[in-house]
């Protein structure tokens, strides 16, 4: 299975690292909570071991900002944070288990291994698809009625975004915080620039609009209304 390990102590990190490569196990480690955040938006996986106290962005907030965003992979946090007040705070955000340090690394295994056996869920699916849209997540293609659309990465990621919250609006901020950089300006109009030109892409050439906006509160995509 792939794991993610987003530990900001590099020695606890390879720890894990090695430990679970010696089971077979493909593994990615990140140290800052952003850029656990924009792997696991763009990336699948089986499981995200997330620690809570990380540079940049905490995992609290990593766990929150990926359920925003509709992904669902099994997030395992592994925190000195052992309060019980702490462990129901990880799994409200989001967590589906909460390991305490120091810990055995045998019961770290069986803990990630019991989260990877759960059923996948759609978000295993490498494309996505909206009335005649499709977007491959692998190949970073989209295409609509058979024609392909050359996106810019932010746009790729924009689409890739509301085509996983389909039927429901994603705000501005939401795309600022998982698009671009949380430190963004909230008075920007980059937002409102890329969905302009988003649209001229997606909908322009095409009889049917598929992205919607819903004036002060943000933006949607679904098919069109029966």
């Amino acid at each position: 299975m792939k794991v993610v390990v987003a530990e900001d102590d590099r020695t606890s990190s390879e720890f894990i690292r090695k430990g679970l490569a010696q089971q077979g196990h493909s593994v990615e480690t990140v140290y800052d909570g952003r850029d656990a955040l924009t792997f696991c938006l763009y990336n699948s996986c089986d499981v995200l071991v997330l620690d809570r106290m990380m540079p940049g962005m905490d995992g609290l907030s990593v766990a929150k900002a990926l359920r925003a965003s509709g992904r669902t992979m099994p997030i395992l946090f592994l925190t000195s944070m052992g309060d019980v007040d702490d462990r129901v705070e990880g799994l409200m955000a989001g967590g589906d288990d909460y390991l305490v340090k120091p810990f055995h690394f045998s019961e770290l295994l069986a803990r990630i291994t019991v989260l990877a056996r759960r059923p996948q869920t759609a978000e295993a699916s490498s494309r996505l698809s909206i009335h005649d849209l499709e977007l491959d997540l692998m190949a970073h293609t989209a295409t609509r009625a058979g024609t392909r659309i050359d996106l810019q990465a932010k746009e790729f990621a924009i689409l890739a975004l509301l085509m996983r919250n389909a039927g429901r609006i994603v705000t501005k901020t939401m795309l600022l915080e998982q698009v671009w950089d949380f430190n963004f300006d909230p008075q920007t109009t980059v937002v409102e620039t890329h969905m302009s030109r988003l649209r001229a892409k997606i909908d322009k050439p095409f009889e049917v609009p598929l992205i919607h906006t819903t004036r002060n509160t943000g933006y949607s995509i679904h098919a069109p209304r029966q």
